[in-house]
C-alpha cells in the first residue's frame, strides 16, 4: 500500500476533527497558551508604558540633579545636541497667611519652574480645592502661585487668597491636582507651591545656607539623549563633582515599579499552573487518543502501511493541532490581555503601546512544545502496533514512553515556563514543587492501592467497597495514573483557592485598614509629652513615637568612607547624605532580624536594615562611624533587620537599640492615624506650628485601590486556570473509560445488577478523589508556604482546615466528573462491549 503522509495526515486530521476525538486536546492547548498570552501580551505593553510614563515622572528624558547651581557646561552640551532644556528649583521653605488671616505659618517645598517645564507629562490643576482638574496651560504667572489644596486647610486660607514667601505675597490662582515629576521623599511630601522662575529674586529667599536642588531636564532624539547623558555622566565621574547625579529611565517611581512586579507575579503564577494543568490532560488526552487508534494503526499495517508513513502522518496531524489550537489560545489571549488593562484601570494607562511579537511567538512555541512534548510520544506507538493485533486484541498494546524521549520533552516545556514566570524563584518553587508532588503522588499512591486491598476485609465489608479495591488492585498501574493525575489537578486548584484567599488576605494585611496614614516629624523633644497627650485627646490610642537624628557616615571599620570608594550608584548617594537614625530599646514591631541579635540596652552596637547593608557591602562585626550634629558614634553591628517598609509605620535604616543616646541632639517623629474628626490636622498644627504634618490618607488610598484591582485581574485569570483543572480531571476520570466498560460488562454477563455496578463506580471514583484531595492538600500547603515566604514574602500559616476540605473537594468533583465522563458506560449494551473486545 503506497500513501502519501501528507495526504493520510490531513484525512486523519479531517476525520478525527469531526469525530470530536481531538477535542480535549485542542481544549487543553488553547487554555494554556491563553493563559501564558493573555499575561505575556499584558507584560509587553506594560514595559512599554512604563518606558513612555518614566519620561512623565522624570519630567524629560533625561535629568541631572544637583545640590548646586548646574554649571553652564551641561546646558551648553544639551543645546549643542540641539535637546529641549527646562532648569527648575525646589527646596523647603515657610509659607506665611497674611496677620490679617491669622498668620500661621507652614513648611512648604517651593518649585520654581522656567516657562518650558515640564518637557514630557503635563500639570493637572484645578480652580477649586475639590475640582477634578484639567491640564495646565502653561506655568504660574508672575505674581501667582499654584498650591495643594492642604495648604489652604494649613493656613486657614481661600482660592484667590495671598500667601507669603519670604518678602513677597504671591496670589493662589490654582490647586495642583497632580504633578508628573514630583517624586518622594519627605520634602515633596510637605505641600507643594509653584511659582514662576522670574519671581524667585523677589522673595529674597535663597540664601547661602538654603538646602537647594536643581533640576535640569532634556528632551529629545534618542541618540542625542543617550550622548548627553554619556556625556554628563562623564562629567559627573571625571570631576569627582558631589551632589550631581544624572537620571534616566531608570529614575522613575520605585512603589509604581514595586505594585506592578508583584501583580506580574501574581499573573505569571496562575498562568503557570493552568499550563501545568494542561500538560497533564495533554498527556492523558493523548493516552486516550492512541488508544482509540491501536486497531486502525494495526489494520494499516496489514495493508502494507509502512511504520515511517503512519508516524510521519501523525506527526503531520498533531503538528496542525497544535498550530490551529495555538493560534486559537493567542488569540483568546490577546482579547483576554485588554481585560486586565481595564481591570487594572487606573493604574496602568489605558492608552498604552501596542504589543509586540514576542508573546505571539512564544505562545505558538508554547503550544506546540507542549503537544509534541507530552501528547505525540504515546501516539507515536501506533507506528509499531503489530498486524497480529487485528486477530488478537491483547497484543501491540501501548507502553511507558521512553524515558529519554519524555525527558527531552519535560525538560523543553521547564525552559519555557522558567522563561514565562519572569521570576527564576517563582517558576522553581512553581515548576519544581509541581514535578516533585507528581513524583511524590505516584509513590504514594502506589503504596495506597497495596495498603487498600490489604485493609479491606472481603467477608465484611460491602459488596460494592469490595469490587471496587478488587478493581483498583487489579489493574494498579491505571490506578496509580488516575490518583496522580487527579492529584496535581486538585493541587492546582486548591492552591490557587489558597492564593486567593490566605495569600491575598497576608498581602492586605501587610497595609492594614488601621495604618498610620499621618507622618508628623520635628516634634522637639520639649514638646514630646505635650504632643503625645495632645494625641490622646484627640482619640489616637495607637502611635509610633521615635527620635529622629540626622547622621552622616563618615567611616567602616575605621576607615574613612567616600563616594568615590563604592561602585553603585545607589550606595554613593547615600555615603554622600545624612541618615535618618533612631534609637529604642525595644525591637519594632514589624522589624524582623535576620542575622545576629538585638542586644537590647546595649552601648556601642547599631542594628542595620539587610538591604542597605548588602547595598553598601556590610556585613556582621563591622563597626560604623556616624557624625551627628558635630558628635561622632563608634558602633559595632549586631544584628540584621529585615524591614516591611509596606506597613507605613515608622521605619530606619539605622537604630541604636538604647533607650537614650547622651549628647546627640534628636528631634521626634510620630506615625499615627488621624480620627475622623474634621479640623484635627489644623489644630495639631495651630498648637505645634514647628511641626511638619505629612498626610498620606490618598497614598493608602491608592495602595488599597491597586490591591483591589491586581485582585481582581488575578481572579480573572483564576477563571482559565480552573477551566484547565476541570479539564485535567475528566481526562483523568475518563481515561479508563473503554477498561472500566469492559469490566462492567464482564460483571454484568454473570449477574451483577447495574445499581451495584454504579455504588462500585461511586466508591471508586469517591475514593480516588479523597486520596488526590488529600494528597493535592498537603502539597498545595507546602507550595504555597515557600511562595508566601520566597516569592511574595508574606508570614503566612497553614491552617488545617486545608487538608479536610481538600479531601472532601476532591471526592466530590471526582464524582462530578465521573458522572459526566463515565455516565455512558454503564449504559451501553453488554453485547456491544464484548463484541468490541473481540
Amino acid at each position: 500500500m503506497r500513501i502519501s503522509f501528507l495526504k493520510l495526515g490531513w484525512r486523519s486530521l479531517t476525520r478525527d476533527l469531526r469525530a470530536g476525538e481531538l477535542r480535549l486536546l485542542m481544549v487543553a492547548v488553547t487554555l494554556a497558551v491563553a493563559a501564558m498570552t493573555a499575561v505575556g501580551f499584558f507584560a509587553d505593553r506594560l514595559k512599554g508604558g512604563l518606558q513612555r510614563d518614566a519620561h512623565q515622572l522624570l519630567g524629560g528624558d533625561a535629568v541631572v540633579v544637583s545640590d548646586n547651581h548646574v554649571p553652564a557646561s551641561f546646558v551648553a552640551q544639551a543645546q549643542s545636541l540641539g535637546l529641549q532644556q527646562s532648569l527648575n528649583l525646589t527646596f523647603p521653605t515657610m509659607a506665611r497667611a497674611p496677620d490679617e488671616l491669622g498668620g500661621g505659618l507652614k513648611l512648604v517645598a517651593l518649585k520654581v519652574v522656567d516657562a518650558s517645564y515640564p518637557l514630557r507629562g503635563k500639570v493637572r490643576v484645578s480652580g477649586k480645592p475639590d475640582g477634578s482638574g484639567e491640564l495646565a496651560q502653561g506655568v504660574p504667572a508672575l505674581g501667582q502661585a499654584w498650591v495643594d489644596a492642604g495648604l489652604l486647610d494649613a493656613l486657614g486660607l481661600q482660592m484667590g487668597a495671598e500667601v507669603l514667601l519670604g518678602e513677597k505675597p504671591f496670589r493662589i490662582s490654582h490647586i495642583i491636582v497632580n504633578e508628573p515629576d514630583r517624586g518622594a521623599g519627605f520634602m515633596n511630601f510637605s505641600p507643594r507651591v509653584m511659582i514662576n522662575q522670574a519671581d524667585i529674586e523677589a522673595t529674597g529667599l535663597i540664601q547661602p545656607a538654603s538646602r537647594l536642588r536643581y533640576r535640569l531636564a532634556v528632551a529629545g532624539g534618542d541618540q542625542a539623549v543617550q550622548a548627553f547623558v554619556d556625556w554628563a555622566q562623564q562629567q559627573v565621574n571625571t570631576h569627582a563633582v558631589r551632589g550631581m547625579r544624572v537620571e534616566a529611565l531608570d529614575g522613575g517611581r520605585p512603589e509604581l515599579s514595586s505594585t506592578l512586579a508583584r501583580a506580574e507575579k501574581f499573573l505569571s503564577l496562575v498562568a503557570l499552573l493552568a499550563a501545568l494543568l494542561s500538560a497533564v490532560a495533554v498527556a492523558l488526552a493523548a493516552r486516550g487518543f492512541a488508544a482509540n487508534h491501536l486497531d486502525d494503526c494495526a489494520m494499516l499495517r496489514v495493508l502494507g502501511l509502512r511504520q515511517r508513513t503512519i508516524a510521519a502522518a501523525y506527526i503531520f496531524e498533531f503538528v496542525w493541532v497544535g498550530v490551529i489550537a495555538s493560534g486559537l489560545g493567542v488569540g483568546l489571549g490577546f482579547v483576554v490581555h485588554h481585560g486586565f488593562v481595564a481591570l487594572l484601570a487606573g493604574l496602568v494607562d489605558a492608552n498604552l503601546p501596542a504589543a509586540g511579537f514576542a508573546p505571539l511567538v512564544f505562545g505558538m512555541g508554547m503550544g506546540l512544545t507542549l503537544l509534541l512534548a507530552f501528547g505525540l510520544p504515546p501516539v507515536l506507538q501506533l507506528a509499531q502496533v503489530p498486524p497480529l493485533r487485528v486477530i488478537r486484541r491483547d497484543t501491540g498494546g501501548l507502553k511507558p514512553a521512553s524515558a529519554a524521549v519524555l525527558a527531552l520533552g519535560v525538560l523543553g516545556f521547564a525552559i519555557l515556563l522558567m522563561a514565562a514566570s519572569r521570576d527564576v524563584k517563582l517558576g522553581l518553587i512553581a515548576v519544581g514543587g509541581f514535578a516533585l508532588a507528581a513524583l511524590l503522588f505516584a509513590g504514594l499512591s502506589g503504596l495506597a492501592v497495596k495498603l487498600l486491598r490489604w485493609a479491606v476485609n472481603d467477608a465484611t465489608a460491602p459488596m460494592a467497597w469490595v469490587l471496587a479495591t478488587r478493581q483498583m488492585a487489579a489493574r494498579p498501574a491505571f490506578a496509580v495514573v488516575q490518583v496522580s493525575s487527579l492529584a496535581v489537578g486538585l493541587l492546582a486548584l486548591v492552591l490557587l483557592v489558597l492564593l486567593r484567599t490566605d495569600l491575598i488576605s497576608s498581602w492586605r494585611a501587610a497595609t492594614p485598614p488601621d495604618a498610620p496614614n499621618r507622618f508628623v516629624i520635628n516634634v522637639m523633644p520639649e514638646q514630646g509629652e505635650a504632643f503625645t497627650h495632645a494625641l490622646k485627646n484627640a482619640g489616637v490610642a495607637k502611635f509610633d513615637w521615635y527620635p529622629m537624628i540626622r547622621g552622616r557616615l563618615v567611616a567602616v571599620n575605621g576607615h574613612a568612607v567616600s563616594p568615590e570608594d563604592f561602585p553603585d550608584e545607589r550606595a554613593r548617594r547615600l555615603v554622600d547624605r545624612e541618615f535618618n537614625l533612631s534609637y529604642s530599646a525595644t525591637q519594632p514591631d514589624q522589624n524582623l532580624v535576620v542575622k545576629g541579635r538585638w542586644l537590647a540596652h546595649e552601648k556601642g552596637v547599631v542594628s542595620v536594615e539587610e538591604g542597605i547593608a548588602n547595598t553598601l557591602g556590610l556585613a556582621l562585626g563591622d563597626t560604623l562611624t556616624f557624625d551627628m550634629g558635630g558628635v561622632q558614634t563608634v558602633s559595632k553591628i549586631t544584628s540584621l533587620r529585615k524591614v516591611d517598609w509596606g506597613s507605613m509605620r515608622a521605619n530606619f535604616f539605622v537604630m541604636y537599640p538604647v533607650n537614650e543616646l547622651v549628647g546627640v541632639p534628636a528631634t521626634f517623629m510620630s506615625a499615627f492615624k488621624a480620627p475622623p474628626a474634621k479640623g484635627f490636622d489644623s489644630a495639631l498644627v495651630r498648637e505645634f506650628p514647628n511641626i511638619t504634618n505629612v498626610d498620606m490618607t490618598a497614598t493608602l488610598a491608592q495602595i488599597q485601590r491597586v490591591l483591589d484591582q491586581v485582585i481582581g485581574a488575578v481572579e480573572f485569570l483564576f477563571t482559565f486556570t480552573l477551566a484547565a483543572g476541570l479539564v485535567v480531571l475528566f481526562a483523568a476520570v475518563t481515561a479508563t473509560r473503554e477498561e472500566r466498560a469492559r469490566e462492567f460488562a464482564i460483571m454484568r454477563a454473570v449477574g451483577a445488577s447495574a445499581g451495584l455496578l454504579r455504588q462500585v463506580q461511586r466508591f471508586e471514583l469517591a475514593g480516588v478523589g479523597l486520596l488526590a484531595g488529600f494528597l493535592a492538600s498537603v502539597m498545595a500547603s507546602l507550595v504555597g508556604w515557600a511562595l508566601a515566604r520566597f516569592v511574595f514574602e508574606f508570614d503566612w500559616a497553614v491552617s488545617p482546615w486545608v487538608l479536610v476540605w481538600g479531601s472532601l473537594a476532591g471526592a466530590l468533583l471526582a464524582l462530578m466528573a465521573g458522572w459526566w465522563g463515565l455516565r455512558e458506560v454503564l449504559g451501553r449494551p453488554v453485547v456491544e462491549t464484548l463484541r468490541r473486545v473481540v
